[in-house]
């Protein structure tokens, strides 16, 4: 089927694109108004952009209600241009879903979901005390588009447990982290436990000396081979 989504109503695109771009991994964004009360708000239109400066970008679009009205998240970032973005992880995936719940303006999501805070090292805005890795973020820009804002924040500090941190790189134990991600806009989630591939990133010359795709014959008798396991099924419950 051909979609012309310049012929079809707005949430023709939402359901198609949120379908399509996915997995998509999940900012859980803590921030704070002005007088120091606490919101978090998960946001699935989210990942990194560049790493020098290191820029991550947010989309949150507008009220439903009301025309060019921001959501709680983009008003205080715009306001104090600090946020914190907590990683979510499947023992969090509940909680975050909580923390998407309409509350008004003056009720802090992070009580509702039972969630407690510790100071962020470089920015006001608290971390999640449950959460095993966060990102502390100050605003670069935010830009309105439509009934939508693109937040791109400069991370200036990161936080990962120690436990999930292979000191070599330093690298991100993902494997074991367990982070989640949101496959449509209809409650579903997909799993990074026993879900990983190690497909190792080849060079031009090695990829000259790889199997042919199409005749499966190697372009030279002695060419090695690059192995892909095979992914192994899913054996845990839905988070």
């Amino acid at each position: 089927m051909i979609f012309d989504l310049e012929e079809s109503a707005r949430d023709v695109a939402y359901k198609l694109l949120v379908g399509l771009v996915a997995p998509r991994p999940i900012a859980l964004v803590a921030s704070m108004d002005e007088n120091g009360v606490l919101n978090a708000a998960p946001f699935s239109a989210y990942n990194y952009l560049c790493t020098d400066p290191p820029i991550v970008g947010i989309g949150v679009t507008d009220r439903p209600e009301k025309r060019f009205a921001p959501k709680d998240t983009a008003r205080n970032i715009r306001r104090t241009g600090e946020f914190v973005i907590n990683v979510v992880t499947e023992d969090l995936a509940e909680r975050m879903v909580v923390c998407a719940a309409d509350a008004p303006p003056e009720i802090s999501e992070l009580d509702m979901a039972g969630f407690t805070t510790i100071p962020s090292q470089r920015v006001k805005v608290p971390r999640i005390a449950q959460a095993h890795a966060a990102l502390e973020c100050r605003e670069f820009t935010t830009m309105e588009i439509g009934r939508s804002r693109i937040v791109l924040g400069l991370v200036v500090s990161v936080y990962v447990e120690d436990k999930y941190v292979d000191p070599e790189g330093p690298y991100v134990r993902a494997e074991e982290l367990h982070s989640i991600g949101r496959m449509n806009g209809l409650g579903n989630y997909v799993r990074t436990r026993d879900a990983f591939m190690n497909i190792p990133r080849i060079s031009y010359a090695e990829w000259g000396l790889a199997p042919s795709a199409s005749s499966g014959q190697a372009v030279q008798a002695d060419a090695p081979t690059v192995p892909v396991p095979v992914q192994q099924p899913d054996d845990a419950g839905e988070p």
